[in-house]
């Protein structure tokens, strides 16, 4: 796990906790910082050399290795930090992971996914806003590696220890990275992160149904 601890990063998360900041700043800053926390998410992507004419000289250079990472983000909210993930890594692929609770079993399903058949020796990032409980993430992370995944990185703007902690105890013994703009104090009894700064996608999208 690495949270990041850069002032930026701090200063947007700041803004974006305020009850006051209005969805389009909500938006503009979510993207803003995902770009922040995407720096570090992808500090050991996978890359080759490559030899190239600069217009002084002849020098080896990296360029990200093929298959190329995978983006998943987790709809709806999860969508809010797509555009911040791409401006840092253009080449990579997008897939797409719709889930939803059963109200019965309160566990969370797919009910739509757009993602390649095999995901062998793929790494991928999967970017859910919020990590509350972790069941939608670690639902996430479980399909991927089911279809082969090789390393997953979940990539987060807020969560909370209790969580962390049922990520960190699910996924022992596979390669999960878990990147965090904050640790927050903990769960209310409502489920929701405090202190949190809400429902993420609510506020990047509006209540809509």
């Amino acid at each position: 796990m690495h949270v990041a601890d850069h002032p930026l990063i701090t200063h947007k998360l700041t803004v974006l906790r305020d009850v006051a900041t209005p969805s389009p700043t909500f938006r503009a800053l979510t993207s803003e910082l995902v770009t922040l926390l995407a720096y570090e998410a992808t500090r050991h992507v996978r890359t080759h050399e490559v030899t190239i004419q600069t217009p002084v000289a002849e020098t080896v250079g990296l360029a990200i290795s093929e298959p190329r990472p995978l983006i998943v983000p987790i709809l709806r909210a999860g969508l809010g930090m797509l555009e911040g993930m791409t401006a840092l890594m253009p080449s990579a692929e997008v897939g797409f992971l719709g889930m939803v609770r059963n109200e019965e079993t309160l566990e969370p399903s797919v009910y739509a996914e757009r993602l390649p058949d095999d995901l062998s020796n793929r790494q991928c990032f999967v970017l859910d806003p919020m990590l509350a409980t972790g069941g939608s993430l670690l639902s996430a992370i479980q399909y991927l590696f089911e279809r082969g995944a090789q390393d997953v990185t979940a990539v987060c703007i807020l969560g909370a220890p209790e969580g962390v902690a049922a990520v960190e105890k699910a996924v022992e013994g596979h390669d999960v990275t878990l990147v965090l703009g904050a640790l927050d104090e903990r769960l209310n009894e409502h489920g929701y992160i405090v202190p949190g700064l809400g429902d993420a996608g609510d506020r990047l999208y509006g209540t809509a149904g």
